[in-house]
């Protein structure tokens, strides 16, 4: 097994590049757009978490009560849904089906228990703003050649990081293990 390495702080000028590197992603081609957004997740990583805290640190100074809640219930909710999903068979056969969906599960949980207590407006803006931010970003952002490569080497399992294993708790990179596996058996043969 791979140690656990964190990604590095990518330049300002490779993430936000300018308007060359970014386009609209194609919706007919799922498993394209899919593959593109885990592919920049895993890359600009370190990038997207320092954005998330930016915000989440604005927002938390505005509702610091809020903010502890709102925080406290997501990662509750996201803790309760991993441990479903490897412990109860119904649930990890949804996640292995319905990957996406899922996460979207995890997401509305989240957000009916924060209208419960009252704390939806931290919940949009102090948790899912800085979630939509990256998550335009990452289906916007061209990929590179280093993007790749990075991806391939954890793909593999020669390393692993922070935001790969979310992406697996999530089951949102089994369809690139697979395909990266098929292509290496391939090589192989050949």
């Amino acid at each position: 097994m791979a140690k656990m390495e964190i990604a590095p702080l990518r330049p300002w000028d490779d993430f936000f590049p300018g308007a060359e590197r970014f386009a609209k992603p194609d919706i007919s081609d799922l498993v394209k757009w899919n593959n593109r957004v885990v592919s920049n997740l895993l890359y600009y990583q370190t990038n997207y978490l320092a954005v998330a805290i930016v915000v989440f640190l604005i927002v938390g100074f505005l509702n610091p009560l809020g903010m502890i809640l709102g925080g406290a219930v997501v990662t509750l909710v996201f803790v309760g849904s991993v441990w479903g999903a490897e412990n109860k068979v119904m649930i990890k056969n949804f996640k292995k089906k319905n990957p996406t969906l899922f996460v979207l599960a995890v997401m509305g949980a989240s957000y009916f228990l924060m209208s419960l207590f009252g704390g939806v407006m931290v919940f949009i803006f102090g948790i899912t703003f800085p979630l939509l931010l990256v998550f335009v970003h990452a289906s916007m952002r061209l990929r590179n050649m280093k993007n790749k490569l990075e991806n391939k080497i954890e793909g593999v399992g020669l390393k692993k990081s922070p935001m790969g294993i979310i992406l697996e708790a999530l089951g949102q990179q089994e369809e690139n293990f697979n395909k990266i596996q098929d292509f290496l058996e391939s090589k192989l043969k050949e």
